[in-house]
Order: C-alpha cells, then structure tokens, then sequence
C-alpha cells in the first residue's frame, strides 16, 4: 500500500470555533483515501519575527513550524481577512517560513471561507508572500467555501455535501500535484 500524501492545514485565525477552523476540520473530516492531512495548532505559541532569532538554534515553536511543513506534501490554508489583508498573527508565522526552505517549491492552496465579494485583500497578500517563500501555489485547488453557521454541526463540521466535496476535491488536487511534483512532470495543473 502507497504512503499517503500528508497535508498540513494551516489557519490564519486565533479565534476558536472560527469559519477557518470549521472549513480545515471539515477538511479534514472528508479527506479522501490515500490522503493524510494533520492541523497544525500553534501559530499563537510563536515569536514575533525577528531576523536575528532566525538562526540555529530556532526558537522551539519556530523548529516545530518548519519540521511541519517540511514533513508534509502540501500545505492547505484557509485565513481570514482584517482589515484588508492577512492577520498579523497568520502573517508572523509566514515570515518565519520565508528563512526556510521548507516550503519551496510546496504545493500550496488556500480555501477562503469568507463571503463572495470578500477576503480578496488577504488572497493577494497570501499570493505574494508566497511568492517569496517559493511556494507552489495550485491554482486549481484555491477555491471559496463560505461558510453557512446554520450548515455547521454540533461537532463544528459543515453539513452541507457541496462545501463537503469541494473541500474533498482541493485534498485530491494538492495531494495529485504532491505526486506530480515528486516524479518531476511539474507541480500539477494550475499551479503558478
């Protein structure tokens, strides 16, 4: 049996019970065969960024950050969006990836949770810096699953089976472009 492709979810809220929260455990809750996909929980536990703490040995929080994404195929990312652009908090932990190396040529996508019209300030700013990190974004797999909270359980999963397949479908292309990237015939369809 293939090792599953790993996935690393990443959120850009701090809030509990967040729209981001409830998009990546659903996320997880339909992850299709051959897919494992791991949320990481500890952007509120790093630094704030410094250039001179950039060094061996990094701060713990930062280490486990980037053994994280190091260890995974893919990253997926759903954030919010504060006043135009990303959280601060979300924006910190990417600039401890741009010293890496870890996300470089990554599959990456985000799903915006936010409603239409909205969250666009926050997907340009996720585009350029990842652009530094030299990431892999996946065009095809960067989608928008708002989020309904008369569609979201008790158990805070969405319900409804088009948000639910949408988010199966973006694990299958990242993981897709994971495979592709391996056997060197590019980093998937759609990805810039």
């Amino acid at each position: 049996m293939p090792t599953p492709r790993v996935i690393l979810l990443l959120s850009g809220s701090l809030r509990s019970g967040s729209s981001n929260e409830t998009v990546l455990r659903t996320a997880r809750a339909v992850t299709p065969t051959g897919v494992r996909t791991v949320l990481h929980e500890g952007p509120a536990a790093l630094p704030h960024f410094n250039p001179d703490d950039d060094v061996e040995p990094l701060p713990e929080p930062v280490a486990r950050l980037r053994a994280a994404i190091d260890a995974a195929d893919a990253l997926l990312i759903c954030t919010p969006e504060y006043a135009g652009t990303l959280p601060g908090a979300f924006k910190n932990l990417l600039d401890w990836t741009v010293g890496g190396t870890e996300i470089c040529d990554k599959p990456v996508a985000w799903v915006s949770a936010a409603a239409p019209g909205r969250g666009l300030g926050a997907e340009a700013t996720l585009r350029t810096v990842l652009g530094y990190t030299g990431a892999a974004v996946v065009v095809d797999a960067c989608v928008r699953v708002p989020v309904d909270r008369q569609a979201v359980g008790p158990d805070g999963i969405i319900t409804e089976a088009g948000a639910r397949e949408r988010l199966a479908k973006v694990l299958a292309v990242l993981a897709e472009s994971a495979s592709d990237a391996d056997s060197d015939t590019g980093a998937g369809a759609g990805t810039e």
